[in-house]
């Protein structure tokens, strides 16, 4: 059975963020996740997950300025300095909360750089961070983002991720595959999650359009999560969407798994 998490950058967002950790253990959720944790105490949070129960599934790399609109620098030569100190920082975290997984972000390469160049610097922090988080015993993942939500986002596709990740060649580097993500991208999901299943740690999900909970839009999740378990997935699906009206309400979907 599918095993779910509660992305809390997303979900109840009808309380404030360090009350959500109770909101989603109320509402029957196990694992949680969310963007960033670096703006809070990362003792704190630890609290905040054993007093509630809950595993913390994922996190992700620092991003540079999100406010600003990075949305990651792992694609910049000028800012692998930053991108180093921000692994070290990103290590610390999920060795306190207890964290197996985070996320590298790559982000939107500027516009000036070459391909050959954004691709070297890529590879490059990617093989820097992969071997610093295998150290501390966490996996490093990567995730196709779609153009139209991140406009020039440079991961784009299951297939450039699984090239990336071949030309890393890090024992410790996988896919992150956002489900919503790749069926505004590239659909197929079905077949495409059974053919890249040996890279894929983490899912997430949202409908499409409108990244609102499942079953508000087109995609057949009923279908697809049974065949994800039939697949033999093991691993965690982060719930990173908006919900349509409250997200009390909109957990019908997820109600018969969180039993």
């Amino acid at each position: 059975m599918p095993k779910f998490a509660a992305n809390l950058t997303m979900l109840f967002n009808e309380v404030e963020f360090l009350d959500r950790f109770a909101a989603a253990a109320s509402a029957g959720f196990e694992g949680v996740e969310y963007l960033f944790p670096y703006d809070y105490d990362k003792n704190l949070l630890a609290e905040l997950l054993a007093k509630h129960g809950l595993t913390q599934v994922l996190h992700n790399l620092p991003a540079g300025d999100w406010d600003a609109g990075d949305r990651g620098n792992a694609c910049d030569p000028d800012r692998v300095g930053e991108f180093q100190e921000g692994v070290g920082r990103a290590v610390e975290y999920a060795r306190t909360l207890g964290c197996p997984m985070i996320n590298c972000l790559a982000g939107i390469p500027p516009r000036t750089l070459s391909a050959g160049k954004v691709h070297e610097t890529l590879i490059g922090n990617l093989q820097y961070a992969a071997a610093e988080l295998g150290e501390a015993g966490i996996i490093l993942l990567i995730e196709p983002i779609n153009t139209i939500d991140i406009p020039g986002f440079h991961i784009t596709s299951t297939k450039q991720g699984r090239s990336i990740i071949n030309d890393a060649g890090s024992a410790n580097l996988f896919l992150q595959q956002d489900i919503y993500h790749m069926q505004i991208m590239e659909g197929d999901l079905t077949r495409t999650i059974e053919t890249n299943l040996d890279i894929i740690r983490h899912m997430q999900v949202a409908d499409n359009p409108g990244r609102n909970e499942p079953g508000t839009g087109e995609i057949n999740y009923p279908n697809l999560f049974e065949s994800i378990d039939e697949m033999g997935y093991g691993g965690w699906i982060g719930c990173e969407y908006k919900p349509k009206t409250t997200t009390e309400e909109g957990l019908g979907w997820v109600s018969e798994y969180l039993v």
